[in-house]
C-alpha cells in the first residue's frame, strides 16, 4: 500500500513538471521506511531529500505534499495557488509552478457523449476557442518555467516554427537572374551565336545564402527547462536550415547535429537523450568551450558562421580557464551571441564571476526565456550589435 501511494504521489510531481523517475520512486520508498511513518514532517524531510533536484524546487513538492496527504487546510491552500496576488515589498513570492501543481491534481472531466440516436449532436461542428488570439498573446509572453504541462506543450510546437535567426548574406559568386540586375556579357554573347537574329540580354546577380549557425546549449540542471524548449527551437532551424551545428554541454560536450536532422522532433529529442548522459547535472562552461575550441572550432565556423550560446553563465573562473575559452572562441567565431534567461529579470546585474567573463567576448547579449523571445531573436540580429560589456559599469 506504502509503495502504491508513493507511485501515485510521483506521477503527480511528474505531471508538474518535476523529473521523478522510478528510480527515486525505488529511494523513496527506502526512506519512509528507515525514517517510519510516526512523525509526518521526518516523512516529508525523507521524500523531498531523495526526490528533489534543486532547493527552488521545494515549494512545490511542499504543496504536493500537503495536498497529496490529505492536509486539514487543503482547500485554503489551494485557492490560495490559483488566487492572483499583487506581491507588494516583503510579500512572500508566490512559486510559479503552482499553476503546473493544480494542473495535475485536477481530475480530467468525463466526456459528455451524445445519445446514440441524436445523430445530429454528434455531427455536431465544435470550434476550438480555448487557443484563442489573447490566449496565444499570453503564452507568447509567459516564462517557460512558469508554464502548465500543456502550455509547455503547446510552447515547444510552436517554437518549432520561430523564424529563423539569421539573414541571408551575399557571396561573391554570381548566379542567373531572371529580372534585371548586372548584364552577363558571356551569356548573352553565347545566346546570340546560337540563335544570330536574336538579341537576348542575359543578366546575372549576387548569389545570397544563410550563413552556418553554430549552437551552444547549456543542460546543466538551472537550465533544463530552456534548454529543452530551445532544442525544439534548434530541430525547427534544422529543419529548414541545413547548416546548423549543434552541441550540448554540462559537464562534458557533447555534438547532436545528425540527432536533429530527423523530421520527427520526438524521435530527434529522444535520440539525443540517449546519446547525451549529463542531462541536468553539473556544468563546466570552461572545460566545454575549450573542447570545442579545439576539437570542432575550426570544422564548424567557416563561411560567416555566427555562434549562439545558450547558458546562464553561472560558473567560477578562479584560474582563468574560462578567460582563455571565451577569448578564443570570439577570435574564431564571425560573431558571438549570447541567450540567457536570467535577462528576463529587470533587475538583472552581471554580479556572478563566470557572467562578467563571458561579457567580455560575446557580440550580444539577449534574453531566450518565452517564445516572445524566440520571435524578436532573428530581428535583434539584424540590428547593429550593441558591446555587452557596458554591462559591466
Amino acid at each position: 500500500m506504502l509503495a502504491e501511494n508513493l507511485v501515485h504521489f510521483s506521477r503527480i510531481l511528474r505531471d508538474a513538471g518535476l523529473a521523478v523517475g522510478p528510480d527515486r520512486v525505488l529511494a523513496a520508498v527506502a526512506a519512509v521506511e528507515a525514517v517510519g511513518l510516526d512523525r509526518r514532517e521526518d516523512v516529508r524531510a525523507a521524500l523531498s531529500a531523495v526526490m528533489l533536484e534543486r532547493h527552488e524546487q521545494q515549494t512545490l513538492f511542499d504543496a504536493a505534499f500537503d495536498a497529496f496527504f490529505r492536509d486539514p487546510k487543503l482547500l485554503e491552500q489551494m485557492m490560495y495557488l490559483l488566487l492572483p496576488k499583487v506581491q507588494g515589498r516583503g510579500e512572500k513570492h508566490t512559486p510559479p509552478r503552482a499553476n503546473r501543481l493544480a494542473e495535475a491534481l485536477a481530475a480530467a472531466p468525463p466526456k459528455r457523449e451524445p445519445p446514440p440516436g441524436n445523430r445530429a449532436a454528434q455531427d455536431e461542428i465544435r470550434f476550438e476557442t480555448e487557443f484563442s488570439f489573447s490566449a496565444r498573446e499570453r503564452l507568447a509572453q509567459a516564462d517557460f518555467e512558469s508554464m502548465t504541462t500543456a502550455e509547455y506543450e503547446m510552447a515547444k510546437k510552436l517554437a518549432e516554427r520561430s523564424p529563423l535567426p539569421v539573414r541571408p548574406v551575399r557571396r561573391r559568386r554570381h548566379e542567373a537572374s531572371p529580372r534585371g540586375g548586372a548584364l552577363d556579357l558571356r551569356r548573352t554573347l553565347h545566346g546570340m551565336a546560337r540563335a544570330p537574329h536574336t538579341l537576348t540580354p542575359a543578366f546575372t546577380r549576387p548569389r545570397s545564402e544563410l550563413p552556418p549557425l553554430v549552437v551552444l546549449i547549456d543542460i546543466s540542471g538551472s537550465m533544463e527547462r530552456y534548454s529543452r524548449l530551445f532544442l525544439h527551437y534548434v530541430h525547427g532551424l534544422t529543419r529548414r536550415h541545413l547548416k546548423v551545428h549543434t552541441f550540448v554541454f554540462g559537464t562534458r560536450l557533447t555534438p547532436i547535429t545528425r540527432c536533429l536532422r530527423q523530421r520527427d522532433p520526438d524521435v530527434a529529442l529522444n535520440m539525443a537523450d540517449q546519446l547525451v548522459h549529463d542531462w541536468k547535472g553539473g556544468t563546466r562552461i570552461a572545460a566545454s568551450l575549450d573542447e570545442f575550441n579545439r576539437r570542432w572550432a575550426r570544422r564548424v565556423l567557416g563561411g560567416n558562421a555566427a555562434l549562439l550560446l545558450v547558458s546562464d553563465g553561472l560558473e567560477r573562473d578562479d584560474d582563468g580557464a574560462l578567460e582563455r575559452s571565451a577569448a578564443q572562441l570570439r577570435r574564431l567565431a564571425h560573431q558571438v551571441v549570447w541567450l540567457n534567461p536570467l535577462l528576463r529579470f529587470a533587475g538583472f546585474e552581471p554580479r556572478a564571476a563566470g557572467i562578467r567573463t563571458l561579457l567580455a567576448h560575446v557580440d550580444r547579449f539577449l534574453p531566450v526565456h518565452n517564445l516572445a523571445s524566440l520571435a524578436d531573436l532573428a530581428q535583434a540580429l539584424r540590428r547593429p550589435a550593441l558591446n555587452p560589456s557596458t554591462l559591466l559599469h
